[in-house]
């Protein structure tokens, strides 16, 4: 009889090992703070309000982001290896371990909380806090595995950069915010539906409910273009607070999204082959393009028209 010792494995290189720590973060996902949160200040500035301001607002944001996303894949560490989207990440490869996953998704948030309220306020630092609680005790613990909406309400999370945004600039939060708010929570559906379609089989696999596993292609796609036509129209409602050239730029741009919505619907009634890819890529230049004309909108425009709010 022999024994067979395994020789122990060599040290991870600090470079590979701050990488694992750094994907828990998600980074890509994090992008979405930069596109909605600017604009936002800039909006709630009517023009454009100190660098530090703006450069403090998105620190204490990336922080927020990156523990909510850590404790998610704390949190998540069993479905995300049985997902081949997700089965690269650090905890699914056992690159970190899940106890020091908790603390430093637990240490990034305390961070974010008192780095919000040292620079930019309290209230702002009481909604990145309050994001963070929602996303992994609403949605990830509660939503995510039970229902089919969970996307649609659990999404709200995605929604808080906006009003952090806003409230570090006024102190507050004014009617627009709440629209912001609003754009982003219409558009993360059929966003989000269009990635799940492309990876139900992962989602049935893992026993998530996302709404492409529970449900028929064209029901869900109907739900997209339904989805669709209210954030264009929730994108709208800001006309009073902007000039001509805002409402100009998000209506020709949701024009472009809700025809895209309805082409894709229109092939799947056909029963022919639709790419919902291409339209996940598309709703994310669709955002961008809104709040990238928002952006200019106040920094150009309102200064020099002086548009009341």
């Amino acid at each position: 009889m022999s024994l067979t010792i395994e020789a122990p494995s060599a040290p991870r290189r600090p470079a590979a090992v701050v990488r694992s720590y750094f994907a828990l973060t998600k980074p890509r996902v994090i992008e979405l703070l930069l596109v909605t949160t600017i604009p936002a200040m800039l909006l709630a500035a009517r023009g454009f309000p100190p660098l530090w301001q703006i450069a403090c607002t998105l620190a204490g944001g990336t922080l927020a982001a990156g523990s909510a996303n850590a404790l998610n894949c704390y949190v998540d560490a069993d479905i995300d290896k049985l997902m081949k989207r997700t089965k690269a990440r650090p905890l699914a490869r056992h690159d970190v371990s899940p106890r020091n996953a908790l603390i430093f998704g637990v240490v990034l948030g305390i961070a974010a909380f008192a780095f919000l309220w040292m620079t930019v306020g309290l209230l702002p630092a009481i909604f990145a806090v309050a994001t963070i609680l929602f996303y992994i005790f609403v949605y990830t613990l509660i939503l995510k595995r039970r229902t089919a909406q969970n996307i649609v309400w659990g999404g709200a999370a995605g929604c808080m950069p906006v009003v952090i945004g806003w409230s570090a600039i006024t102190g507050g939060v004014a009617w627009p915010a709440f629209v912001l708010f609003g754009i982003v929570f219409f558009w993360t559906p059929p966003h989000t539906w269009a990635l799940a379609i492309k990876f139900k089989d992962d989602y049935a696999r893992a026993g998530v409910p996302m709404l492409p596993v529970v449900a028929t292609l064209e029901q869900v796609v109907k739900q997209m273009v339904i989805y669709t036509w209210l954030t264009v129209v929730c994108s709208l409602l800001l006309f009073p607070v902007t000039s001509w050239i805002y409402p100009a730029v998000a209506g020709l741009a949701g024009l472009w999204f809700a025809i895209a919505a309805h082409r894709l619907r229109a092939k799947i009634k056909r029963g022919e082959n639709a790419n919902t890819m291409r339209f996940f890529h598309l709703s994310n230049s669709y955002l961008s393009v809104v709040f990238f004309g928002l952006a200019v909108d106040a920094v150009v425009a309102l200064p020099v028209l002086g548009w009341p709010f």
